[in-house]
């Protein structure tokens, strides 16, 4: 005799909402592993004053010798390496989540940029990028004159 189990749509919804869940959870907030060694990174914060945009990746125990920065029209670039520091022989990794080689993180700018007065600077892992931005495009005040 063979035991009948009642089919239940709702639970085999579900399951697929649960996979499509962490597919969209493991492509969007996980570093991207490209082809050829190649990964996305760093993340990235951008904001604009009046005067400039600035941007803060994180690019922890990276050299400043390692990092190459490109502005090339309203697109900058962030290129550098991350370089794996221990070479253990005989190893079981459990877990392994940092992550080493080549990276590259292209941004598209709000606006034009003065390259030639740009900044870099490195402090505890964070690279912060201030871009002046053209003189055509910072808000100017009119005063307004009575009679």
């Amino acid at each position: 005799m063979s035991n009948l189990i009642r089919w239940e749509p709702a639970r085999e919804m579900m399951t697929l909402r649960e996979a499509m869940d962490h597919l969209f959870d493991d492509a969007f907030t996980r570093p991207l592993r490209l082809g050829n060694g190649q990964w996305s990174m760093p993340t990235v914060d951008m904001y604009q004053t009046d005067n400039e945009i600035v941007v803060k990746a994180a690019i922890p125990g990276v050299k400043t010798d390692d990092v190459q920065i490109n502005v090339t029209g309203e697109v900058l670039t962030i290129k550098g390496e991350v370089k794996e520091k221990e070479d253990v022989k005989e190893k079981a990794y459990h877990l392994r989540e940092q992550r080493w080689g080549v990276f590259e993180r292209t941004i598209a700018l709000p606006t034009d940029v003065i390259t030639d007065k740009a900044k870099a600077e490195f402090e505890n892992g964070i690279l912060t990028i201030t871009l002046p931005k053209a003189e055509e495009i910072r808000p100017k005040s009119i005063t307004i004159k009575t009679k």
